[in-house]
C-alpha cells in the first residue's frame, strides 16, 4: 500500500481522506504541523505528499523549499488561491500538482495515483546513467549529481532534464517536450516549461565553470548541447 503525507492542520479533514483513500490502496498519514511532516518524510518511507498552502509554522511553499532540500517525492500542493503568481512561485520550488479547494476526493485520487504510477515508471523502465562532464544523471535512482553534489530535482525537472540529455544536440520545441512527456500535467500551467527550464539552469551551474549545458533556441525550443554519453 502506497503511503501519502498528508500535510495539513484540518484534522476533520485528514479524517475523511483517511477513510477515502484506504478504498484505493492508498494509507495516508497526516501530520498537522509542517515540522513533524518534516521529520516523518526523513524517517520513513513516503510515497507522495499532498501539502496545504495555509498552515501554521510556515506556509507550503516554505514546507516544499524544506522537502526539495532533501527530497524528490512528488508533491501536490492543495490551495485556495487561483493566483498564476502562486502558482508559478510553486514550480520554481519543485511543486508537481496543484489541486484548488474546495475538490472533489476522487480527483485528489486520480492525480496521487498518476504521481505515483509517473514516478515509479520513471524508476523502472531505466537503467544506468547519462553522462555530460560533471553531470551525471542516474536514472536508477531518479536523481541528477553536479560535481558529486544531488541536484534534488523535482519530478517535472527530471523528466525534463532526462529527455533533452537523451536528445542532446538536437532542439526540442515545446510542444514536443509536452507531447513526449505527456503524463506530465505541463499544460496546467502556460509557464511550466519555461519555469522548469529555468530552474534546471539555476542547478546545472557548474563551479568548474564547465560549459554551458542548456540553450535556448529562439523560434525552436530548447536543447542541451554539451556532449552525452551512456555510463552502465
Amino acid at each position: 500500500m502506497n503511503r501519502i503525507l498528508l500535510i495539513d492542520d484540518d484534522q476533520k479533514l485528514g479524517e475523511l481522506l483517511k477513510q477515502y483513500f484506504n478504498q484505493f490502496e492508498l494509507q495516508i498519514v497526516q501530520s498537522l504541523l509542517p515540522s513533524e511532516g518534516l521529520q516523518l518524510l526523513k524517517r520513513d518511507k513516503i510515497d507522495a505528499i499532498i501539502l496545504d498552502v495555509m498552515l501554521p509554522e510556515m506556509d507550503g511553499f516554505e514546507v516544499c523549499k524544506k522537502i526539495r532540500s532533501f527530497s524528490d517525492v512528488p508533491i501536490l500542493m492543495l490551495t485556495a488561491r487561483g493566483e498564476t503568481s502562486d502558482k508559478v512561485l510553486g514550480l520554481e520550488l519543485g511543486v508537481d500538482d496543484y489541486l484548488p479547494k474546495p475538490f472533489e476526493a476522487r480527483e485528489l485520487v486520480a492525480r496521487i495515483k498518476s504521481l505515483i504510477r509517473r514516478s515509479k515508471k520513471s524508476a523502472s523502465s531505466s537503467s544506468g546513467k547519462l553522462k555530460s562532464g560533471s553531470l551525471i544523471l542516474d536514472t536508477q535512482l531518479r536523481a541528477a549529481f553536479l560535481e558529486g553534489q544531488n541536484l534534488n530535482l523535482s519530478t517535472h525537472e527530471y523528466e525534463l532534464l532526462k529527455l533533452l540529455m537523451s536528445h542532446a544536440g538536437q532542439s526540442l520545441s515545446r510542444d514536443r517536450i509536452m507531447d513526449d512527456l505527456r503524463g506530465v500535467d505541463w499544460e496546467a500551467y502556460n509557464r511550466s516549461i519555461d519555469v522548469a527550464i529555468s530552474r534546471l539552469r539555476q542547478k546545472l551551474k557548474d563551479p568548474a565553470k564547465s560549459p554551458v549545458f542548456l540553450r535556448t533556441v529562439w523560434g525552436e525550443g530548447y536543447c542541451f548541447i554539451a556532449p552525452v554519453e551512456e555510463v552502465l
